[in-house]
């Protein structure tokens, strides 16, 4: 049971920072931070995405994704598509330089994704997969339980 543990928790871990630091470099010619990848990247890929939208996608907390959204606004990536309703409900739409920068981002994930499946079949992934997204379920209801305290 300790080798499963530490397998587990040892690999997620590493997998973890492996993804972290790909973004990190791989964005360091854009000047765009972790979150800022995210937001930009399924922008690109739904166009039309409020904040909040943002926030389910991306697995990130309302202050990141609020500060993703003012950075990315800011620096013309981004433009909100409605004055009147409130910033966090109004649908974000990328702008030339953001559709150019998702369109990058989008490769380079694309590339990254093709290296890191190396060797893997499409029946192996889609076994991967289904196990992570399980795995994860499981651990969220856990967490569930200690919400509910």
């Amino acid at each position: 049971m300790e080798e499963r543990f530490q397998i587990f928790t040892v690999l997620i871990a590493s997998i973890n920072r492996s993804i972290k630091k790909i973004k990190t470099e791989e964005m360091a010619e854009f000047n765009l931070k972790s979150p800022h990848v995210s937001c930009l990247y399924y922008l690109h890929k739904n166009d039309g995405l409020t904040a909040k939208e943002l926030c389910d996608i991306c697995e990130e907390d309302k202050a990141n994704v609020s500060r993703s959204v003012d950075f990315l606004e800011d620096n013309g990536y981004i433009a909100s598509s409605s004055q009147t309703v409130k910033k966090y409900r109004s649908p974000l739409r990328l702008t030339e330089k953001g559709q150019e920068v998702g369109r990058l981002i989008a490769e380079k994930v694309d590339r990254v994704l093709d290296l890191a499946g190396e060797g893997l079949s499409d029946e192996h992934r889609a076994v991967m997969y289904q196990s992570l997204a399980l795995v994860n379920t499981n651990l969220q209801k856990i967490c569930l339980k200690y919400d509910n305290k």
